[in-house]
């Protein structure tokens, strides 16, 4: 396996591609991933260990659709000073309800979304981010209508 910080070889890229979708949901979804890749499991696990730590790999986990779970969700823009973006994406990550955010060239310059069992929840936790943060101007977007797009990325 290659040292951290090296290039990924042809077995990280096919373990990028492998699991980036129809991710096992067994005891032991590394082993069934390292037998369909021909690898062990303690070598599928120290591969993702690696690849995350050296930030290839943000997050695993699924993507559950809240409606149908009962849940609401919304896209967030806020206007964030430029030398606060950090601290605030800091604050604002630490909100389970949140599952991601991303810089945007726009005066609304970081956007996040925001699931949470109801609309009120999640107006109450804007509330608070912007009382943590200063920043005032938070837009909420929630979906009129929802499209689903799959992301998947061939390494």
């Amino acid at each position: 396996m290659p040292p951290k910080n090296d290039l990924m070889d042809a077995d990280d890229r096919r373990l990028l591609n492998r699991i980036q979708s129809d991710f096992p949901v067994t005891a032991q979804p590394y082993r069934t991933i390292g037998q369909e890749l021909g690898m062990s499991e303690t070598e599928v696990i120290a591969r993702v260990q690696r690849l995350k730590a050296d930030g290839l790999i943000r997050r695993i986990g699924g993507n559950f659709s809240p409606e149908k779970l009962g849940f609401v969700s919304t896209l967030c823009a806020a206007k964030v000073p430029t030398d606060e973006v950090d601290r605030f994406a800091a604050i604002v990550n630490r909100y389970p309800g949140v599952t991601h955010n991303y810089l945007r060239e726009n005066s609304y310059n970081v956007w996040f979304t925001f699931i949470a069992p109801s609309m009120a929840e999640i107006e109450a936790n804007l509330a608070a981010i912007r009382e943590a943060t200063g920043v005032k101007a938070i837009m909420n977007l929630p979906a009129t209508r929802v499209f689903k797009i799959r992301a998947k990325f061939d390494v």
